[in-house]
């Protein structure tokens, strides 16, 4: 048997983005996939826009960042890495006064240096 190949869609504002998982056997593609640990960003939670963007940059030459932006309001959404397995990524989360999780949206702060 050859490659298995699957599809993983992710809906990321108004986006829907497609990721392909391959692996030499089902159960590789499918622990492979759960690597891909987070649901779909239909909006940005500090201003209900759903004109947001997936994207990645690296800081100081070193450290790799993915996030979700919003082209609205600016705010971030960072993505986070797993120490043991730095190939399962989440959408970082907090805990809201009514104590469910919630997305750890960024809001956009312009900079006052001159």
């Amino acid at each position: 048997m050859g490659k298995i190949t699957r599809v993983i869609k992710k809906q990321i504002g108004r986006e829907t983005h497609s990721f392909m998982v391959e692996g030499d056997t089902f159960m590789d593609v499918m622990q492979t996939s759960a690597k891909l640990s987070f649901g779909d960003v239909k909006k940005c939670d500090c201003c209900d826009s759903d004109a947001l963007v997936l994207g990645a940059h690296k800081a100081q030459g070193k450290y790799d960042y993915a996030y979700v932006r919003c082209l609205n309001c600016k705010a971030t959404l960072n993505f986070g890495q797993q120490i043991e397995d730095t190939d399962i990524v989440y959408l970082k989360t907090k805990v809201d006064e009514m104590g469910k999780r919630i997305y750890d949206w960024t809001k956009y702060e312009a900079s006052s240096a001159q």
